[in-house]
């Protein structure tokens, strides 16, 4: 089901709003969903996000209760990752 969606803006604000979206072969009103629906992509993406983020959290937190996480110095980190991005940076 389709809702509408109202909002105000002054009337030369409008004015330019159209010409703009004429000259793009489209309506203002076009525009505005589109804009909306970009609007609603992000959001999806930003939750999908999140939800993973949270998976990802919890999962750590199951291995550290279980005694399965493993726990590494600051230098051990330092030292694999500068080897990551070392052989990353090698394969372009």
């Amino acid at each position: 089901m389709d809702t509408r969606i109202q909002f105000r803006v002054d009337e030369e604000t409008k004015r330019l709003a159209q010409l703009m979206a004429e000259s793009q072969g489209r309506t203002l009103s076009d525009a505005c969903r589109e804009l909306t629906e970009q609007l609603a992509e992000q959001q999806r993406k930003a939750m999908s996000h999140d939800d993973w983020l949270t998976e990802q959290v919890n999962e750590a937190f199951d291995k550290m209760d279980s005694g399965q996480a493993v726990f590494v110095s600051h230098d051990k980190a330092k030292s694999s990752m500068a080897m990551r991005k070392a052989k990353i940076r090698n394969k372009s």
